[in-house]
Protein backbone atom coordinates (compact mmCIF):
# COMPACT_ATOMS: atom_id res chain seq x y z
CA UNK A 1 0.00 0.00 0.00
CA UNK A 2 1.54 3.36 -0.77
CA UNK A 3 2.38 5.65 1.89
CA UNK A 4 0.37 8.65 2.43
CA UNK A 5 1.99 11.87 1.56
CA UNK A 6 2.61 14.17 4.53
CA UNK A 7 0.81 17.88 3.83
CA UNK A 8 4.37 19.87 3.48
CA UNK A 9 3.79 23.65 2.13
CA UNK A 10 7.00 25.66 1.62
CA UNK A 11 7.69 28.77 4.25
CA UNK A 12 5.16 27.25 6.51
CA UNK A 13 7.10 25.35 9.97
CA UNK A 14 7.36 22.49 10.64
CA UNK A 15 7.18 19.73 14.21
CA UNK A 16 9.29 16.91 13.20
CA UNK A 17 9.69 13.93 15.35
CA UNK A 18 12.19 10.96 14.68
CA UNK A 19 11.95 8.30 16.64
CA UNK A 20 14.57 5.18 17.38
CA UNK A 21 13.95 2.13 16.18
CA UNK A 22 11.12 0.25 18.85
CA UNK A 23 12.07 3.51 20.80
CA UNK A 24 15.35 2.35 21.82
CA UNK A 25 18.33 4.94 22.29
CA UNK A 26 19.36 6.29 19.62
CA UNK A 27 22.20 8.30 21.03
CA UNK A 28 24.85 6.69 23.62
CA UNK A 29 27.66 9.19 23.84
CA UNK A 30 27.88 12.89 24.56
CA UNK A 31 29.78 12.76 20.97
CA UNK A 32 26.88 11.33 19.37
CA UNK A 33 24.78 14.24 20.17
CA UNK A 34 27.75 16.50 19.04
CA UNK A 35 28.11 14.65 15.76
CA UNK A 36 24.19 14.50 15.31
CA UNK A 37 24.04 18.39 15.84
CA UNK A 38 27.24 18.92 13.71
CA UNK A 39 25.09 17.02 10.65
CA UNK A 40 22.54 19.16 11.38
CA UNK A 41 23.68 22.26 11.71
CA UNK A 42 25.62 22.08 8.03
CA UNK A 43 23.01 20.77 6.09
CA UNK A 44 19.97 22.53 7.06
CA UNK A 45 21.10 25.64 5.14
CA UNK A 46 22.14 23.33 2.44
CA UNK A 47 18.92 21.83 1.83
CA UNK A 48 16.64 25.29 2.29
CA UNK A 49 15.54 24.64 5.83
CA UNK A 50 15.23 26.86 8.36
CA UNK A 51 15.73 25.73 11.98
CA UNK A 52 13.97 27.37 14.73
CA UNK A 53 14.47 24.82 17.44
CA UNK A 54 15.53 21.37 18.38
CA UNK A 55 15.88 18.95 21.53
CA UNK A 56 17.44 15.79 21.09
CA UNK A 57 16.68 13.13 23.24
CA UNK A 58 17.84 9.50 24.43
CA UNK A 59 15.58 7.90 22.33
CA UNK A 60 14.17 10.33 19.51
CA UNK A 61 14.87 14.07 18.10
CA UNK A 62 11.93 17.08 17.75
CA UNK A 63 12.84 20.05 15.41
CA UNK A 64 11.13 22.78 14.63
CA UNK A 65 12.01 23.90 10.89
CA UNK A 66 10.79 25.85 8.02
CA UNK A 67 11.37 24.36 5.16
CA UNK A 68 11.92 26.37 1.42
CA UNK A 69 10.94 24.04 -0.87
CA UNK A 70 8.43 20.30 -0.78
CA UNK A 71 10.89 18.42 -0.97
CA UNK A 72 13.29 20.12 1.61
CA UNK A 73 12.26 18.46 5.27
CA UNK A 74 12.35 14.84 3.78
CA UNK A 75 16.12 15.55 2.27
CA UNK A 76 17.44 17.40 5.38
CA UNK A 77 16.09 14.36 7.59
CA UNK A 78 17.25 11.82 5.19
CA UNK A 79 20.75 12.97 4.93
CA UNK A 80 21.04 13.78 8.04
CA UNK A 81 19.75 10.43 9.64
CA UNK A 82 21.75 8.28 7.09
CA UNK A 83 25.36 10.27 7.75
CA UNK A 84 24.55 10.08 11.50
CA UNK A 85 23.82 5.95 11.68
CA UNK A 86 27.09 5.58 9.25
CA UNK A 87 29.09 7.41 12.28
CA UNK A 88 27.11 5.57 15.02
CA UNK A 89 28.10 2.24 13.64
CA UNK A 90 31.21 2.82 12.26
CA UNK A 91 32.38 3.56 15.86
CA UNK A 92 30.49 0.55 17.72
CA UNK A 93 30.90 -2.15 14.69
CA UNK A 94 27.05 -2.50 13.87
CA UNK A 95 24.91 -2.56 10.97
CA UNK A 96 21.14 -1.30 10.64
CA UNK A 97 19.70 1.63 11.15
CA UNK A 98 18.71 3.44 14.46
CA UNK A 99 15.23 4.73 13.30
CA UNK A 100 12.08 4.34 13.34
CA UNK A 101 10.81 4.32 9.87
CA UNK A 102 9.97 7.66 8.27
CA UNK A 103 9.81 10.60 10.87
CA UNK A 104 6.48 12.28 11.49
CA UNK A 105 5.49 15.71 11.11
CA UNK A 106 2.63 18.36 11.57
CA UNK A 107 2.29 21.72 9.64
CA UNK A 108 2.24 25.00 12.34
CA UNK A 109 0.24 27.80 10.63
CA UNK A 110 -0.11 30.16 13.31
CA UNK A 111 2.54 31.92 15.68
CA UNK A 112 0.65 30.96 18.46
CA UNK A 113 1.48 27.29 18.00
CA UNK A 114 4.40 28.14 16.54
CA UNK A 115 5.50 29.62 20.11
CA UNK A 116 4.00 26.77 21.53
CA UNK A 117 6.24 23.74 20.14
CA UNK A 118 9.36 26.41 20.52
CA UNK A 119 8.34 25.58 24.14
CA UNK A 120 7.17 22.10 23.59
CA UNK A 121 10.19 20.75 22.27
CA UNK A 122 13.01 22.86 24.91
CA UNK A 123 10.90 22.20 27.98
CA UNK A 124 10.78 18.30 26.68
CA UNK A 125 13.79 17.39 28.96
CA UNK A 126 12.04 19.13 32.20
CA UNK A 127 8.59 16.91 31.48
CA UNK A 128 10.66 13.39 31.43
CA UNK A 129 12.16 14.57 34.79
CA UNK A 130 15.74 14.57 33.29
CA UNK A 131 16.38 18.29 34.61
CA UNK A 132 14.42 21.08 36.91
CA UNK A 133 15.13 23.72 34.54
CA UNK A 134 15.48 23.83 30.79
CA UNK A 135 18.77 25.51 30.57
CA UNK A 136 20.51 22.47 32.32
CA UNK A 137 19.80 20.31 29.59
CA UNK A 138 22.92 20.35 27.05
CA UNK A 139 21.45 19.18 23.81
CA UNK A 140 18.73 21.33 23.15
CA UNK A 141 18.05 24.67 22.00
CA UNK A 142 17.09 26.53 25.03
CA UNK A 143 20.12 27.67 25.79
CA UNK A 144 20.81 29.32 21.83
CA UNK A 145 17.49 30.65 22.02
CA UNK A 146 17.80 32.29 25.52
CA UNK A 147 21.06 34.06 24.61
CA UNK A 148 23.28 31.82 26.81
CA UNK A 149 25.17 30.23 24.09
CA UNK A 150 25.51 31.29 20.30
CA UNK A 151 24.04 28.54 17.50
CA UNK A 152 23.14 28.10 14.11
CA UNK A 153 19.02 28.76 14.72
CA UNK A 154 17.07 30.99 12.27
CA UNK A 155 14.91 32.71 14.78
CA UNK A 156 11.00 32.10 13.33
CA UNK A 157 8.77 35.41 12.81
CA UNK A 158 6.88 34.45 15.94
CA UNK A 159 9.84 34.60 18.25
CA UNK A 160 11.38 37.76 16.60
CA UNK A 161 8.28 39.28 17.26
CA UNK A 162 8.65 38.90 21.10
CA UNK A 163 10.53 42.20 20.99
CA UNK A 164 12.23 45.23 19.94
CA UNK A 165 15.74 43.97 19.53
CA UNK A 166 17.55 40.58 20.68
CA UNK A 167 17.91 41.43 24.56
CA UNK A 168 14.34 41.98 24.69
CA UNK A 169 13.35 38.78 22.70
CA UNK A 170 15.59 36.86 25.18
CA UNK A 171 13.72 38.41 28.12
CA UNK A 172 10.44 37.51 26.64
CA UNK A 173 10.93 34.22 25.38
CA UNK A 174 12.30 32.62 29.23
CA UNK A 175 9.17 34.62 30.94
CA UNK A 176 7.07 32.80 28.00
CA UNK A 177 9.02 29.05 29.15
CA UNK A 178 7.90 29.65 32.59
CA UNK A 179 4.57 29.29 31.47
CA UNK A 180 4.63 26.60 29.48
CA UNK A 181 1.84 25.79 27.24
CA UNK A 182 -1.68 23.36 28.72
CA UNK A 183 -1.58 19.89 28.39
CA UNK A 184 -4.38 20.21 26.20
CA UNK A 185 -2.10 22.34 23.82
CA UNK A 186 0.70 19.68 24.35
CA UNK A 187 -1.72 16.94 23.44
CA UNK A 188 -2.75 18.80 20.24
CA UNK A 189 0.74 18.90 18.99
CA UNK A 190 1.40 15.26 19.48
CA UNK A 191 -2.10 13.99 17.87
CA UNK A 192 -1.15 16.10 14.71
CA UNK A 193 2.44 15.31 14.58
CA UNK A 194 1.26 11.42 14.67
CA UNK A 195 -1.44 12.18 12.23
CA UNK A 196 0.63 14.04 9.60
CA UNK A 197 -2.02 17.07 9.52
CA UNK A 198 -1.84 20.86 11.09
CA UNK A 199 -1.68 21.97 14.45
CA UNK A 200 -4.59 23.88 15.81
CA UNK A 201 -7.00 22.77 12.85
CA UNK A 202 -9.65 19.90 12.27
CA UNK A 203 -9.28 17.02 9.59
CA UNK A 204 -11.73 16.98 6.95
CA UNK A 205 -13.48 13.26 5.62
CA UNK A 206 -13.36 14.77 2.27
CA UNK A 207 -11.30 17.64 0.38
CA UNK A 208 -8.54 19.49 1.77
CA UNK A 209 -6.68 17.31 4.85
CA UNK A 210 -7.16 20.06 7.25
CA UNK A 211 -8.86 23.02 7.63
CA UNK A 212 -9.06 25.63 10.12
CA UNK A 213 -11.14 25.79 13.04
Amino acid sequence: MPRIARPVLPGLPLHVVQRGINRQDCFFTASDYAVYLDYLSSLAPRFGCALHAYCLMTNHVHLLLTPDTAEACAMLMKNVGQRYVQTVNRRLDRSGTLWEGRFKSCLVPSESYVLACYRYIELNPVRAGMVRMPEQYRWSSYAANTGRRTGFLVPHPAYAALGMDVPQRIDAYRRLCEDAPSEQVYEEIRKATRAGCAVGTKRRRRGRPWAAK
